[in-house]
C-alpha cells in the first residue's frame, strides 16, 4: 500500500511548536506486553485504541507480530467490543475500497477505524465511533507526533509504546520521524521534561 502525505500531521506543526506538551505521553511503555489494564482501567479508561503499524504488527502486514499475541488476546479479551485499530494507513483513503482495513479485522479480530482525517486530526471520529467520552479512551501508539498527540489533543490518555516491531518494511519519512521524535524525547528527558 502507497500512503500518502499526512497533511493532517503537517497541518499539526504549528500547534506543536507553540504546544510542545502535547508530545508528552502520559504512560510509557515498552511494547503492548507492559500495558498494565488493571491501571488503565483504574483510570476510568473503557475503550482502548491501538495504532496498527509497529505497535501490532509489522508495518503494512495484517497478523499480529508473534510475540505481541498473547497481550493482544488479553486487550480484547478485557475490553470486549471496546478495541478500535486506527491506523494512517488501513482505513483511510490511501485504503482502496478498504481492503487492508477488512484483512486487518480479520486477522486481529477488532474493528478498524474508515476515517477521513488522518492521525494526530482523527479525534472526534474516534470518540464518535466508539460512542465515547475522551476520559475514557486511552490510544497506545508508537508515534509521538501522531498517536501521543492525537490522544493529547482531544483529551484522551496517550500511551506511547517505545520499542517498534520492525523496520523491515517501513514508510521511510515515518521512520526518519520517529526516530527524530525518540531523540527529542531523550533530550527533553535529560532536561527533566
Amino acid at each position: 500500500m502507497v500512503q500518502s502525505i499526512n497533511m493532517a500531521g503537517l497541518r499539526t506543526m504549528w500547534t506543536l511548536l507553540t504546544q510542545p506538551s502535547l508530545l508528552r505521553p502520559d504512560i510509557v511503555v515498552s511494547d503492548i506486553r507492559s500495558l498494565s489494564l488493571d491501571k488503565l482501567r483504574q483510570r476510568g479508561i473503557r475503550f482502548l485504541v491501538f495504532d496498527k503499524d509497529n505497535c501490532l504488527t509489522a508495518p503494512y502486514v495484517s497478523t499480529i507480530h508473534p510475540p505481541y499475541s498473547s497481550a493482544w488476546s488479553s486487550c480484547l479479551k478485557e475490553f470486549p467490543s471496546r478495541v478500535l485499530i486506527v491506523s494512517n494507513s488501513a482505513g483511510t483513503r490511501d485504503d482502496p475500497e478498504y481492503r487492508s482495513a477488512r484483512a486487518v479485522e480479520h486477522a486481529l479480530g477488532a474493528r478498524v477505524l474508515r476515517h477521513s482525517e488522518k492521525k494526530p486530526r482523527c479525534g472526534q471520529e474516534i470518540l464518535q465511533a466508539l460512542q465515547a467520552l475522551p476520559e475514557e479512551v486511552a490510544v497506545v501508539g508508537d508515534r509521538l507526533a501522531t498517536d501521543v498527540v492525537l490522544a493529547n489533543m482531544h483529551g484522551m490518555t496517550s500511551v506511547w509504546v517505545q520499542n517498534i516491531v520492525s523496520r523491515r518494511g517501513d514508510n521511510l519519512v515515518a521512520a526518519a520521524l520517529r526516530d527524530a521524535e525518540h531523540a527529542a524525547f531523550r533530550m527533553a528527558t535529560r532536561l527533566g521534561w
